[in-house]
């Protein structure tokens, strides 16, 4: 029997101001993916992640999670969906005037309307989960980088979700810190069996977390499968962007569009 998606972009366009930046995009997310989403800066793999939470509509296709058609969601059940899933944003995206044990109480108190008692022991739990106990009294400025960023993904996993969404979960980072982050992610969706979406153009940090890979390139997916499929590739952008290597299609469609 095939396995029913998760999540399910089917044919999705979007355009801005007649521009296209996806194009036709057929992705399907299974349940324990960690799926991550390969390509260019600005090529779309955030703008993703924002259909996939409801912020952005498409200009055609339809995006589905389980039975329901996500475009189409009222605001009240949109907000139920986003209670379902965490959303871990490129530089924290933790509100500065909030201490650590606010910054993680803001979900469960607009999504989940949950007793303040509640909410102090879930904020217990996640931040043990993150090896960040004790900092609840902390404001962000108080934090290192991979400090916040273990920070937000408590916060992600404050409601419980079976999807989490990472965009660039390494930005700003330095390489062992990324380590880490990257560790961090890995045995928390195994040990919560959550699906997780991860956007990244860092190579390192791709093969260590994926158990799947997609390539958006010039707004469609090229390639989907295996991080052993995405190493032995014979399309020459994957390959290029894998290794990445100077000279290739990338490089001489930026050639062509400087000399045009």
């Amino acid at each position: 029997m095939t396995e029913t998606p998760l999540v399910h972009l089917n044919q999705v366009i979007l355009a801005f101001s007649g521009k296209p930046v996806l194009n036709g995009i057929e992705l399907k997310i299974f349940p324990r993916d960690r799926l991550v989403i390969l390509g260019q800066s600005g090529g779309g793999k955030s703008t993703m992640l924002r259909l996939i939470l409801g912020i952005l509509k498409p200009t055609a296709g339809e995006i589905k999670y389980k039975h329901l058609r996500v475009n189409r969601l009222s605001r009240s059940k949109l907000n139920l969906l986003r209670s379902r899933i965490g959303m871990v944003y490129q530089y924290s995206a933790l509100i500065s005037s909030l201490n650590v044990r606010d910054n993680l109480a803001l979900p469960a108190r607009e999504l989940g309307r949950k007793p303040e008692s509640e909410i102090d022991t879930l904020v217990e739990e996640k931040l043990a989960l993150v090896g960040m106990s004790g900092t609840e009294g902390k404001m962000p400025s108080e934090l290192s980088g991979g400090m916040r960023k273990r920070v937000s993904l408590a916060r992600a996993l404050m409601m419980d979700p079976e999807l989490m969404l990472f965009d660039e979960p390494s930005a700003g980072l330095d390489p062992v810190m990324s380590s880490v982050i990257d560790e961090l992610i890995i045995n928390l969706t195994e040990k919560t069996n959550t699906t997780s979406v991860i956007v990244t153009h860092e190579m390192d940090s791709a093969f260590r977390i994926a158990t799947r890979m997609a390539m958006l390139y010039q707004g469609a997916i090229i390639q989907d499968g295996s991080p052993e499929e995405f190493k032995t590739s014979e399309d020459p952008v994957v390959r290029q962007f894998v290794t990445g290597g100077v000279e290739g299609p990338m490089t001489e469609q930026l050639s062509d569009a400087n000399n045009s």
